[in-house]
């Protein structure tokens, strides 16, 4: 029955382990070397704990500094538009000078022709963007608490 085919299944791996036993050894050795591994760069890289940060007010915006400020972005869609004209006016009483290009091409070519107060905006999807400065790029990920 079921009971011997185990029984003679059971006993045929077992000569088999038994007659490769280098192969066998290294079945059992290499993960636990993987897992030493992993253990020892994990103690070398240790997770870093941020303290709180207390939440104060930390005072009016200094809007002086942000005089002739340009940003750019694309691509043109609805919900950017929305997003740009909300940092626009609904932070600044000025106003910021806000530009849309069509792709990402054009915006990199604009960034190289304008002063370094541009800073480009490249939204990725409807939950984040890249900010995109003279010389660096700064990928953020936007979700909205509810």
């Amino acid at each position: 029955g079921v009971w011997r085919q185990t029984k003679a299944l059971l006993f045929k791996n077992c000569l088999i382990k038994c007659r490769t036993k280098k192969s066998s050894v290294q079945e059992v050795l290499f993960p636990l070397f993987f897992l030493f591994w992993l253990i020892l760069m994990s103690m070398m890289h240790p997770h870093r704990k941020y303290d709180e940060v207390a939440n104060i007010n930390l005072g009016t915006l200094d809007t002086s500094v942000l005089v002739n400020f340009v940003i750019g972005y694309t691509p043109p869609t609805p919900m950017a538009r929305e997003i740009m004209k909300k940092v626009a006016f609904d932070n600044f009483e000025d106003g910021l000078i806000t530009e849309e290009y069509l792709s990402e091409e054009e915006l990199q070519e604009a960034s190289a022709f304008k002063p370094s107060s541009f800073v480009g905006v490249v939204f990725n999807d409807a939950m984040s963007y890249q900010l995109r400065f003279p010389d660096l790029v700064a990928v953020v990920t936007y979700m909205e608490s509810r």
